[in-house]
């Protein structure tokens, strides 16, 4: 069992248009409602390769139900926390012309003390019979923002390895306990920790040094449609699936998570392991809705994606 826990949950409402066109009437007759939240996303698309996973996170108001059913429509577990205020709704708006996805996001959670004490019990008797732990997204802004810290500690102590993507104060807290893996995507990497690279030959330089001092077990950075590129213990590699012409590209880095947590409780090494999720992700996008994949697109994409030893 992979548990997924999202401090930060959201509904995607994937709005599909022609072309953006400011200041005009814009109509559609197709509008898609589906999971949104880092760690939800990576639950869904562990779902859609026969993975078990088990979700777990704050859900509000009448748009957290709406959540629920969709991860039970999916054969997800979840236990959600329920807390005050509402659920986000993340509006992504598809340009089929253009292949440009935009993102705006409104709605938030009310956490208080007791939620975050509920949801710390319900982690750690989740961590008995859990192989994995993804934690990802953003922690609301009204909780302290070393709880996703918080949580690493426990998976520490529980001896399960634990994968970690966030952004901001919530990442730098978290890099400090060196969970097994930190997972953010270029541009994350860039504003959390104050760094600058133009070309990814010196991002490669720049997480190199990274990792080094913090002294990280493993270091990966998605990078959009340019791959991904992942310091780890076992060296440094260059993960590139061929490009797809996407139709939601959501999620395609929860993916990357996804994969990464399944192939590692299958006993595959990082080349392995980056190779699955160059596909998985690549797959990712060719779906509708968010963070969804078809086993056969992966097996599809699979051989061709590129793993370079950098």
């Amino acid at each position: 069992m992979i548990l997924c826990v999202c401090p930060h949950t959201a509904l995607d409402r994937v709005i599909f248009i022609e072309e953006w066109i400011p200041g005009t009437p814009m109509r559609t007759d197709h509008v898609v409602d589906c999971v949104g939240g880092k760690g939800l996303d990576s639950a869904v698309a562990l779902s859609q390769l026969d993975v078990h996973a088990f979700a777990l996170g704050f859900f509000a108001g009448k748009v957290g139900r709406e959540l629920v059913e969709l991860l039970v429509a999916y054969g997800i577990e979840a236990e959600p926390i329920w807390v005050g205020g509402s659920n986000r709704i993340s509006y992504i708006i598809v340009e089929k012309k253009t292949n440009i996805h935009s993102h705006v996001i409104a709605g938030k959670v009310l956490v208080n003390n007791e939620h975050e004490l509920e949801l710390i019990e319900k982690f750690q008797a989740h961590l008995k019979t859990a192989d994995y732990v993804i934690i990802a997204g953003s922690v609301p802004p009204v909780m302290r923002q070393d709880f996703t810290a918080s949580l690493v500690r426990l998976a520490k102590d529980a001896g399960v390895p634990v994968l970690v993507d966030s952004q901001k104060q919530a990442m730098i807290e978290v890099v400090k306990e060196v969970p097994d893996i930190v997972k953010m995507n270029w541009e994350e990497f860039e504003w959390t920790f104050d760094l600058k690279a133009e070309s990814i030959e010196e991002l490669v330089e720049l997480a190199q040094d990274f990792h080094k001092a913090h002294q990280l077990k493993n270091l990966v950075l998605t990078l959009s449609k340019e791959g991904i590129l992942a310091v780890t213990e076992q060296g440094t590699f260059y993960t590139k699936a061929p490009l797809q012409v996407p139709v939601n590209a959501a999620g395609a880095g929860d993916a990357v998570s996804s994969a990464l947590a399944w192939r590692f409780t299958q006993g595959d090494d990082w080349e392995s392991a980056l190779q699955w999720a160059g596909a998985v992700s690549a797959a990712c996008v060719l779906t509708e809705r968010t963070s969804e994949v078809k086993k056969e697109d992966v097996e599809r994409i699979y051989p061709d994606v590129i793993i370079k030893r950098l």
